[in-house]
């Protein structure tokens, strides 16, 4: 055990291992790639959803409903069944990470947007403000702290998954643990495994960090 880790220190040091288009600098440029665009689509598609049915409390059951069916969807399989019914391209994994990506944010926003006050929505029309201002500029701000925690939970999970994209011969730093697996080559499939274990982390730590920094005027409650 301690010869592995000792091997996986070397393997993660090494000058050679960091250079050239197979280096751990380009899989981890791919793999962020992938996670941050498909987080950015999902939200694009997820956030306006969430914010309309917690909003107007319509088809609140239908996009709960399909967001928990996304959710239990598997990763691996949805990408192999896009990737066969289209060309070689990208658009499977992408497919297959906005859609894990989409129930934390649809069901996270919903949740916020929930759980606003009515009192103070009510006292925000009784000053004559229209509907959008009041999901705007009161529902909105309210709600950001736990829209933000679902942002969160879904780019963890897509930084996860993102893996599948070297399932069918892309890049990312899935390309480690999959080579790894074929060349039964356990050091670099550990390697793999610790290098999106710490993106993960990392860019969890950064976002909690920014929440922190967005909501640390904002009063507690009593």
């Amino acid at each position: 055990m301690f010869e592995l880790f000792k091997n996986l220190g070397s393997w993660l040091t090494s000058g050679a291992m960091w250079s050239g288009t197979d280096g751990i600098a380009h899989r981890l440029a791919e793999h962020l790639q992938y996670s941050l665009l498909a987080t950015l689509v999902a939200t694009a598609i997820a956030l306006p959803v969430g914010l309309l049915i917690g909003h107007t409390g319509k088809g609140a059951f239908l996009a709960i409903n399909l967001s928990s069916f996304g959710r239990a969807l598997p990763t691996v399989g949805l990408v192999v069944l896009v990737f066969l019914a289209s060309s070689l391209s990208m658009w499977p994994v992408y497919i297959a990470l906005v859609a894990l990506a989409v129930p934390s944010i649809v069901t996270n926003t919903y949740a916020g947007m929930t759980a606003v006050d009515p009192d103070v929505k009510d006292a925000a029309r009784g000053q004559g403000m229209r509907w959008h201002q009041i999901l705007f500029q009161v529902e909105l701000p309210l709600a950001l702290p736990l829209i933000m925690t679902g942002l969160r939970l879904a780019l963890i999970q897509v930084v996860s998954t993102a893996t599948v994209a070297a399932y069918v011969s892309f890049g990312g730093l899935g390309r480690f643990v999959f080579d790894g697996l074929a060349q039964r080559d356990l050091v670099q499939v550990l390697g793999g495994a610790v290098l999106v274990a710490a993106v993960a982390v990392v860019l969890d730590l950064a976002l909690s960090a920014l929440q922190r920094i967005l909501f640390r005027h904002r009063p507690r409650p009593a």
